[in-house]
């Protein structure tokens, strides 16, 4: 986890954001308004709603353009619980925030990094999630089984 996150503030421009991202050879910037996560500030953001839309990266305010809609994990979750809500959550990025601060930042490559994270890794994942849902299962049904078996003598 990225424990010294770049952060801006929300009444910043596209330009200075790419800005900051260019300087510090980043993906992403968390964007903060009153010291807690008000949204996030992506490659693909800029990509899909100023350079496609033909949009002056100066005239345009981050809050326009970032995904305010931010999935975040916690600073308990285990690599594994993060990499399976970024894969289910479809985000290469994951702020990590305990109450309402933000306290680091997890990326795919973070995971890649720590995990060598691989195809096999995915599989161990999915594989561990079936046999998860197949227990629970055979614990409802057994459940259910006792209940409907179970006679009651006066």
């Amino acid at each position: 986890m990225i424990r010294n996150v770049i952060t801006l503030q929300s009444d910043v421009s596209a330009y200075d954001a790419v800005k900051i991202m260019n300087e510090n050879k980043i993906g992403c910037l968390v964007v903060l308004q009153y010291g807690q996560v008000a949204g996030i500030l992506t490659e693909r953001d800029l990509l899909e709603r100023v350079l496609e839309k033909c949009k002056n990266p100066r005239e345009i305010s981050i809050t326009e353009i970032m995904t305010k809609r931010v999935i975040v994990g916690k600073p308990d979750m285990q690599l594994v619980e993060a990499a399976k809500l970024m894969f289910e959550k479809k985000v290469k990025k994951l702020p990590i925030v305990e109450g309402n601060r933000l306290v680091g930042l997890v990326t795919m490559t973070d995971l890649a990094r720590m995990s060598n994270f691989d195809e096999k890794f995915m599989q161990l994942i999915e594989t561990r999630e079936r046999f998860l849902e197949v227990c629970k299962q055979a614990w409802d049904i057994t459940v259910s089984q006792q209940d409907c078996c179970s006679v009651q003598v006066k």
